[in-house]
């Protein structure tokens, strides 16, 4: 094993998660790019702590999400990135994040169950986009008559808000275990600048 002095270290750190096509976790960091180095999990670490801290006040923010870590741009200035993309304005319909925020809060959860709370059927369109976004995923079925689909939310889900688990979700003023709707505001108001619009009832 060769060895690698802290500066170094740093540099490789920073470059494969500047290069990274997704985030990294330091497992994964340990496992590629510093396979070759004598380098411990603690010292691993250290150095993300550390470029962490050290981009936290510029535009550019190093940030743990549930995939691991990764590069982004910082949340003050992302309204005045969006006129980069001044075609791809977000705009998601009330109806997929009200099923989304269900599926979040209340995981896991049938489709019956949705619509019971939302009062209206949950639109076909809507499961495929959740799905075809990896936002969702059917993670087992119900013990009921015709063993519905039970849904849950993906690590992709809360890359995308930028969370690092679903204890970092917005809290909500009602019970979330309650039959009163999940207000869609929790979620949309997470939701990134400058992504493709998504219109589906």
């Amino acid at each position: 094993m060769r060895k690698i002095n802290d500066e170094q270290l740093k540099q490789l750190i920073e470059a494969a998660l500047f290069v990274a096509d997704k985030p990294l976790t330091q497992k994964a960091l340990m496992e590629t790019v510093l396979v070759e180095f004598q380098v411990s999990p603690k010292r691993v670490k250290a150095v993300l702590t550390e470029l962490e801290a050290d981009y936290a006040p510029r535009g550019i923010n190093l940030v743990e999400v549930a995939s691991g870590w990764r590069f982004q741009s910082a949340e003050v200035i992302s309204p005045w990135l969006g006129h980069l993309w001044p075609e791809r304005t977000p705009r998601y319909s009330r109806a997929l994040m009200e099923t989304l925020a269900l599926i979040a809060y209340r995981q896991p959860i049938t489709r019956s169950e949705i619509e019971a709370v939302r009062g209206v059927t949950v639109s076909s369109n809507i499961v495929r986009t959740l799905s075809e976004r990896q936002w969702i995923k059917v993670v087992g079925h119900k013990e009921v008559p015709g063993r519905p689909a039970l849904y849950a939310t993906t690590k992709q889900f809360l890359d995308y808000f930028g969370l690092k688990s679903l204890e970092e979700l917005p809290a909500l003023e009602e019970n979330p275990l309650s039959d009163q709707p999940v207000d869609a505001e929790a979620l949309s108001e997470l939701t990134p600048p400058n992504q493709e619009e998504v219109t589906e009832a």
